[in-house]
């Protein structure tokens, strides 16, 4: 099969379109036939290394994963080869302690397609059959591609971490990234006043239109003077954030009472500064998030057949074009999902 793989890491021109052995599954996995692969900025922290990580190489990418299943195990049964679908991104046990809870990121094991496995940049993938769900609706597999992670992660974020009530105001920054086009459409979904941050007014222009109330240029506003002044000094009681350090003081300054701040994100920097005052004074709480389980996704994957959450696209390269793909994500030129077509 042809896919795009590196053999170390660094920057875009280590990705590589070449051959590559098909993958051979086990008797409870499933072969997919790729038709669509959403791009994450965890696609670049793989490539560039990540010290924790040994991944082995050459090495794979690519988490947001449609297509049709080719192949199934002998065990499997949960699908049929020629079947349309989506591949749930976290790969857990499914057999401890916090899998059994629903807790598939805590679980010991846990890992993501792209990460110490091999993901979608690629003509085929393979999956453990739990993993394996039908795309929902009538959704095409650049949609289908474009939902998983993001949405999945903005619901945690949201539901199972800062416990969203309706009528509360959320704060989500970065309105033009995959998690923030989610985190804005599932906050309103449930009547919450939704306060967007972005970098140009153009984008800004796009979250209005996916129901944000209000938005604040962070290149040319500050978000806790904004924020102060639309919420009548108040803040606002959940921030879902994903920038890390550029923001943080910003963030944390702009909660109500009350107020939790929730992070599943560090892309401008891991350092950030909390007053501890401020902290215990307000009766604030900082969250931290990562992904969620297949539940949620379930959740999520219901009000997108219903087409009350949808997902956006921002352009679409094919699969030998991935080095480009990566650097419009890098340029951050972009509002929505890019993805790659074998």
């Amino acid at each position: 099969m042809k896919a795009v793989r590196f053999h170390e890491h660094g920057g875009p021109d280590v990705l590589k379109y070449e051959d590559a052995p098909k993958p051979e599954i086990q008797p409870n996995e499933v072969l997919v036939k790729v038709k669509a692969c959403a791009l994450n900025h965890l696609d670049l922290w793989v490539r560039s290394g990540v010290r924790a990580w040994k991944l082995p190489m050459p090495h794979i990418v690519g988490s947001d994963i449609s297509g049709e299943v080719a192949q199934i195990g002998s065990l499997v049964t949960n699908t049929k080869v020629g079947e349309r679908v989506l591949l749930s991104p976290g790969i857990s046990c499914g057999q401890c302690e916090a899998c059994w809870k629903g807790l598939d990121s805590a679980c010991r094991t846990f890992t993501i397609f792209g990460v110490m496995v091999d993901g979608g940049y690629a003509e085929y993938v393979k999956s453990p059959a739990a993993n394996v769900i039908p795309i929902p609706g009538d959704l095409k597999f650049e949609e289908a591609a474009s939902v998983p992670l993001v949405f999945l992660t903005a619901w945690h974020m949201l539901f199972g971490r800062a416990k969203l009530q309706p009528g509360e105001d959320v704060l989500v920054v970065g309105a033009g990234s995959g998690v923030g086009i989610a985190a804005m459409q599932v906050a309103k979904l449930v009547g919450c006043r939704v306060i967007a941050t972005a970098g140009t007014d153009e984008k800004l222009g796009k979250a209005h239109a996916l129901g944000a109330d209000e938005g604040i240029n962070h290149t040319q506003q500050s978000i806790t003077e904004e924020v102060s002044r639309l919420t009548g000094k108040r803040g606002v009681d959940v921030i879902v954030e994903h920038v890390g350090q550029a923001v943080w003081e910003d963030c944390f300054n702009s909660l109500a009472t009350y107020g939790r701040l929730v992070t599943c994100g560090a892309t401008t920097g891991a350092e950030g500064k909390v007053n501890i005052q401020a902290l215990f004074g307000r009766q604030r709480t900082i969250l931290g998030s990562y992904m969620g389980g297949k539940g949620e996704l379930m959740d999520v994957l219901k009000l997108i057949g219903e087409r009350k959450l949808k997902p956006v696209i921002d352009s679409v390269f094919p699969l030998a074009e991935a080095a480009e793909a990566q650097k419009k994500m890098e340029s951050r030129d972009f509002f929505g999902k890019i993805l790659l077509r074998p």
